[in-house]
């Protein structure tokens, strides 16, 4: 399989990307890339191969600007409306009206903008770190490189502690693992090693192949690589987001939908008004000019502040909980999602290994996790058990900051010195007192490792870890209650089943023995083959990725709100299977588990209809991901997709909310999602949701009013008009009634404190609208009855004054009045049902249902905001009928609401 360096096809390395390198003899990977497997590349071909295949970075995020941030605030339906409206009032010579409208229209972008680039800006701190490096040999030379330096064909030196820079076969290597969780989803560290594989290998099991962004964890090795920048598997991954398209949200679909309903009935109401106006005579100028009033009063002008703002606060709210929100709309969302894809490692799992089980010869010991304080056990068995673990141990415990040890080594010998240090082992001291004398590693036929130590009166330690089965065969005695016996048939069978249970629980089970030697001057020329035998078993040691503390009582807490759980992962299904039963992710019993090869034979329809009953997707490629996601959006599911590793990132992309742990740095995965959880505590999702569901139910309570009150503005100014009685209303008291008294309503309500039973409510369907066919009905009858009382005031002050600005005033205080004294109905869709507790009090709409009382009276106090608004002040008698047409509304609409249902 050869192919021509110099040719290019889409990219540099088109063709070199697609050569199945696990599966080439190394000399032919050496000859592909004409490198000298001990020496590199020279300089001079390095920068050759630099200039013609680029550098070794991803395609850069593309960010949100500024300027893009803040032209999406005037991308939408009812900002479009305003637009006309104002446009229309300056071509009829009212600038004033225009600047008003205009100014609502600016002052919601201000907010909107305002808030979403501070996440922005905190989103983008979280990935600020220094450039990564790589250790490359050339010519000879060892030479550390900007990893953006690095070139196919260069020697890639790996070491311990050490991010790999580019996709690279392995040429050499010594006792080398990598953590590749970040890609494949896989907890464990990965074994690699030189050799030659199948061709269809699956990517988690290259074991000849390093990948970009992966950590090596042990040991040391030499890779020649073969690709880099955008043409290695993360850059594939990355391809994979840029191509996935984002969906709208709920809200978005909703409010673009009433939007249109708006359109609509404005037009229609302004075209009646020109036919009325050309049968009766009015002028051209006249008729355009009240056809301009009645579009104010049909589009919500408050709307959109009212939403922004609401979901602004919601954003500030989750910023305490540490949850960074990206978009205004991603709150709202939250309190849609149906389902909830999770992925295991490092969202359900805490993504680092932890001693689940230790099982010494008299029974268990109940271990908690490492990280948590509480573990004190101080029996000698215990103790014996860690000395050995510790001494037969690669893992260096460093100094952190305010004294906290950090551990560096692999992920499993570093929980075996995290339980030590958990259970008062000065582990430093103790290796002083034990100095080692020599190290015997674990090998593919081998597996165990051993060490031998001397002790403080010269005599002889050993101490030995690995497979529990080939431990086993090396011990001729056991520890049973701080005593050493002799292991008999019976015991060792006994053993081999404690193995094969903890095993069951998917942990990984090690067993530890050691064995005194007595004093032996020569110590280090002793072969493992003469002390690795006649061992004493200490016990077993089971260890996993611990599931984190919050993610149980969280998963019931989804179920409760009605919402499903889904499993996504890398790890084979037994693994999986075992999680899942820990966290209870099942709903109905026993758990449903499909893996990525159950699901590419499966056919669209088959995977639609296995959406509904599956819990857990096992050995899940990124792409499988995404099928995973787009399947469930398919049958009509709003969805969730957690996730921190660039593995999770085409799935959070595509998902109607994606959410990063505030770990997962890897690159692109802060980029794409919608929400990132700062702390990784999983469970203030659930505060989240709930925050999502409280602000779309109160955005609900926001429209109703504005509707209803905006609908009965269209009544009275469209029935007067075409009873002929003149203008009771003009467009800068429509804009007045709009912009400064609903709007306070408005977002009272909106801030309407949680339904206490809001998380256990099933959540709503995906395509429910926010205003039903039933709330037009009802809107439609409280704006009548709001119309009518303010068309009765009008009534009155034609009798006592005429047409002028004295009836105006009256039919103008008394809709007004009426209309800030709705919000206090809004409040609940329903009557409460009798015993029910009274709704908890909200400060907010009560400020603001006073302040608008307030600023309604204010032209009448100040004669210039009078004149402006055409407004004059009235007789004592007159202000009672205004009194009765806000008041009778309010008591009507209050019991005409229908009954809770049961």
């Amino acid at each position: 399989m050869a192919f021509d360096l110099n040719t290019r096809q889409d990219t540099p390395t088109a063709q070199a990307a697609s050569v199945a390198w696990h599966s080439l003899p190394l000399e032919a990977v050496l000859n592909q890339w004409e490198v000298d497997g001990d020496r590199g590349l020279s300089p001079e071909t390095a920068r050759d191969r630099l200039e013609r295949y680029g550098p070794n970075a991803l395609a850069a995020s593309q960010c949100r600007s500024a300027l893009g941030l803040w032209v999406e605030q005037f991308i939408s339906w009812p900002v479009g409306l305003l637009s006309v409206a104002a446009l229309l009032s300056v071509a009829t010579g009212n600038p004033i009206d225009a600047v008003v409208i205009m100014g609502v229209v600016v002052i919601n972008a201000i907010i909107g903008y305002t808030t979403e680039s501070q996440s922005e800006r905190i989103i983008r701190a979280l990935q600020d770190e220094l450039p990564p490096t790589a250790l490359v040999r050339r010519d000879g030379q060892d030479l550390t490189l900007d990893a953006t330096q690095v070139v196919p064909g260069d020697l890639l030196l790996l070491r311990a502690g050490q991010a790999v820079a580019a996709d690279a076969r392995l040429v050499d290597s010594d006792r080398l693992a990598l953590d590749e969780s970040a890609l494949t989803g896989e907890s464990l560290p990965v074994t690699k090693q030189p050799g030659q594989l199948a061709e269809d290998v699956p990517l988690a099991d290259r074991c000849n192949l390093v990948f970009k962004g992966t950590l090596v964890t042990r040991g040391v090795g030499q890779a020649i690589v073969v690709a880099t920048g955008t043409d290695t598997e993360i850059g594939q991954i990355q391809a994979l987001v840029n191509s996935t398209d984002t969906l709208d949200t709920p809200l978005q679909q909703q409010l673009g939908r009433v939007s249109g309903q708006l359109v609509l009935l404005c037009s229609g109401v302004c075209a009646g008004i020109f036919a009325v106006g050309a049968l009766r005579g009015y002028g051209l100028l006249h008729t355009l000019k009240i056809a301009i009033s009645l579009a104010v009063a049909a589009v919500p002008e408050g709307l959109p502040a009212v939403a922004t703002t609401t979901l602004a606060l919601g954003i500030q709210a989750m910023r305490r909980h540490k949850i960074l929100i990206r978009a205004l709309n991603a709150v709202e969302t939250l309190g849609a999602v149906q389902v909830v894809c999770l992925d295991k490692t490092g969202t359900i799992t805490a993504n680092h290994m932890a001693v689940q089980a230790v099982a010494l010869g008299q029974g268990d010991v109940p271990v908690v996790a490492v990280d948590l304080p509480g573990l004190a056990i101080t029996t000698p068995a215990f103790d014996r058990l860690l000395t050995a673990a510790v001494l037969c141990n690669e893992s260096q415990v460093l100094p952190g900051l305010e004294g906290d040890a950090q551990i560096q080594g692999s992920a499993t010998e570093n929980a075996l010195v995290a339980l030590a240090l958990e259970s008062g082992i000065a582990v430093d001291s103790l290796r002083q007192r034990f100095p080692l004398v020599a190290l015997t590693p674990r090998q593919e036929d081998r597996m165990l490792m051993s060490t031998l130590h001397r002790t403080a009166t010269g005599e002889g330690l050993v101490a030995v870890k690995g497979s529990p089965s080939q431990v086993l065969e090396r011990c001729s005695h056991w520890l049973v209650n701080d005593q050493v016996m002799p292991l008999q048939g019976a015991d060792r069978h006994a053993l081999k089943l404690r193995n094969q249970t903890m095993a069951n629980q998917a942990l990984r089970v090690l067993a530890i023995g050691d064995r005194p030697l007595e004093a032996a001057p020569a110590l280090d020329s002793l072969a493992p083959t003469h002390y690795e035998q006649d061992l004493i078993w200490l016990g077993l040691v089971g260890l996993a990725d611990p599931v984190r503390e919050e993610v149980p009582d969280l998963i019931a807490a989804f179920h409760r709100a009605g919402i499903d759980t889904v499993m996504v992962t890398g790890d084979q299904r037994s693994t999986a299977k075992a999680i899942g039963e820990q966290v209870n992710l099942g709903r109905n019993g026993e758990l449903a588990i499909v893996d990525a090869y159950d699901l590419a034979a499966l056919t669209d329809g088959d995977r639609h209809a296995l959406t509904h009953r599956i819990d857990i997707f096992a050995r899940i490629t990124p792409a499988d991901k995404l099928l995973v996601v787009r399947t469930l959006q398919s049958a009509q599911k709003v969805v969730a997709m957690t996730g921190d590793g660039i593995n999770d990132t085409p799935a959070l992309k595509a998902a109607n909310v994606g959410l990063a742990m505030g770990s997962g740095k890897a690159d692109g995965v802060h980029d794409v999602a919608d929400v990132i959880i700062q702390d990784d505590n999983l469970g203030t999702l659930i505060d989240a949701i709930a925050q999502g569901r409280t602000i779309y139910t109160n955005i609900r309570k926001a429209v109703h009013y504005l509707l209803a009150t905006n609908l009965s503005e269209i009544v009275v100014v469209a029935v007067a008009t075409l009873v002929g009685l003149g203008e009771p209303l003009n467009a800068i008291q429509l804009l007045w009634l709009n912009l400064v008294t609903d709007i306070f309503p408005g977002l009272g309500l909106a801030l309407e404190p949680a339904d206490p039973t809001v998380l256990e409510q099933s959540p709503r369907p995906a395509n429910e609208p926010i205003i039903k066919t039933s709330d037009f009905g009802r809107m439609a009858w409280e704006a009548s009855v709001i119309s009518v009382a303010a068309l009765g005031a009008y009534g009155y002050g034609l009798s006592q004054y005429g047409a002028g600005i004295a009836a105006s005033t009256i039919a103008f205080m008394g809709l007004t009045l009426a209309q800030v004294l709705h919000a206090l109905t809004c409040r609940t869709e329903t009557r409460l049902p009798p015993g029910r507790s009274p709704l908890a009090p909200n400060p907010f709409l009560a400020v603001a249902v006073v302040g608008s009382l307030a600023l309604q009276l204010l032209p009448l106090a100040i004669p210039a905001l009078g004149d402006i608004l055409h407004i004059t002040p009235l007789a004592l008698g007159d202000y009672g009928v205004i009194a009765v047409a806000a008041l009778v509304p309010l008591a009507i609409n209050a019991v005409t609401k229908p009954g809770a249902k049961n």
